[in-house]
């Protein structure tokens, strides 16, 4: 996701410092480059030795350093940073960089820095609610800053309320739309995925063995690029932590039901789901016994084709996209699926990669001039959710 991006992490004086300690790792671990500023305050809670061998880079912490001011430090570390978090942003540097104040490196920093800022505060759930406080996040956002609330819980004062830093993966979530264009602003659009569950008795269940990872990247992804998503999850569907509308279903009529109700007129659907083509004809309330039964037979109904019935809605999506999950002729029987559903273009991939973190196959639409095919190489889900996204947008609806 952050694949050679520069991050600067700014840190201040909080109990939470050790979770930005965590969150210096996700990111490395997700290709950033990270590079970290302290103040004070935050060095007597960790030691900047942590976060050198964290990041394998220098630990900036003063703004009077001879070395690195000589070249002018500061200046240069905002201008190598893509984004910036400050975190725990505290309500002492919330009221420091809402005034202008540069007392230290950080907030001199923060004087000349063009990069996108995130703030995420956190702090006592009394300091979070004073007239202070809320005054000068409202002057902060005012100036462009992005701001991720605290979340509610348990407090280091021993008390409950808001003031919680969010975790490590909410804050590298919420990094990701300062570095990527808002090309899908003012659009809506729906991914549907994951398995469904067909239920037979009060116990048993018709399933398959789809993980919803792909989809919930989609998802997040799209909604990092200034969407407005709203995911229709199947069971056991990863929640990423990102900003979409989700809707949970466990059945294929209920998630039909779902995607009817939200893609009337909207600008995308993808349908990623593996959805049950069947469900079972009679459904026992109570757990169906074995006794000495060694051979049974049930009877199967055909599910409702989810992807079809949105492509011939009368107000469907501008653009519908199919997911067609194979184990064999997978061109073939995906372009027979694009003119059978009525959608604009299909992705074929193997059914292999159902419960993997890996995917590839191919993009298949149709043009003024025949049918367009294209690979997509074996990657990870989320590079894999990017090729989509991007060809979903050079799609002429």
């Amino acid at each position: 996701m952050f694949q050679d991006k520069n991050i600067l992490l700014g840190i201040g004086g909080g109990i939470a410092v050790y979770r930005m300690a965590e969150l210096a790792r996700l990111l490395i671990k997700q290709g950033a480059n990270v590079r970290c500023v302290m103040t004070q305050s935050a060095c007597e809670f960790v030691t900047p030795l942590t976060f050198e061998a964290l990041t394998g880079e220098a630990v900036h912490t003063d703004l009077f350093d001879l070395t690195s001011e000589r070249a002018m430090g500061h200046i240069e570390l905002a201008r190598w940073a893509d984004a910036v978090l400050i975190a725990p942003a505290t309500s002492n540097l919330l009221a420091k960089l809402a005034h202008g104040i540069a007392d230290d490196l950080l907030t001199t920093m923060m004087q000349v820095c063009d990069a996108p800022v995130l703030l995420a505060p956190a702090m006592n759930s009394s300091m979070w609610e004073s007239a202070a406080t809320q005054r000068n996040l409202h002057t902060l956002k005012d100036d462009g800053f992005s701001v991720i609330d605290p979340r509610s819980g348990a407090l280091a004062c021993g008390e409950q309320g808001i003031g919680r830093l969010p975790e490590p993966q909410a804050l590298a979530d919420a990094i990701l739309p300062l570095l990527l264009p808002q090309s899908l602003q003012g659009q809506h659009w729906v991914i549907n995925a994951g398995p469904t569950i067909e239920p037979w008795d009060a116990v048993r269940v018709l399933t398959n063995r789809a993980s919803g990872t792909l989809g919930a990247r989609l998802a997040q992804y799209a909604s990092a690029m200034g969407a407005s998503v709203t995911l229709i999850a199947g069971v056991g569907t990863p929640n990423l932590g990102c900003d979409v509308q989700r809707v949970d279903v466990q059945t294929g009529d209920e998630m039909l039901q779902a995607c009817v109700q939200v893609a009337q007129g909207a600008d995308v659907f993808i349908g990623t789901a593996a959805v049950s083509d069947f469900r079972f004809s009679e459904v026992s309330e109570q757990k169906i016994k074995r006794g000495d039964t060694q051979q049974l037979n049930v009877q199967l109904a055909a599910n409702t084709d989810i992807v079809a019935s949105i492509a011939g809605m009368e107000h469907r999506p501008k653009k519908v996209i199919a997911f067609a999950a194979e184990s064999e002729k997978h061109i073939e029987y995906a372009k027979a699926k694009l003119e059978r559903k009525g959608v604009d273009a299909i992705v074929a991939n193997d059914v292999n990669n159902m419960d993997s973190d890996s995917a590839s196959g191919w993009w298949i639409d149709n043009r003024e001039n025949g049918i367009n095919e294209e690979s997509i190489e074996k990657c990870n889900k989320m590079q894999f959710s990017q090729e989509i996204i991007k060809k979903v947008m050079e799609l002429k609806p």
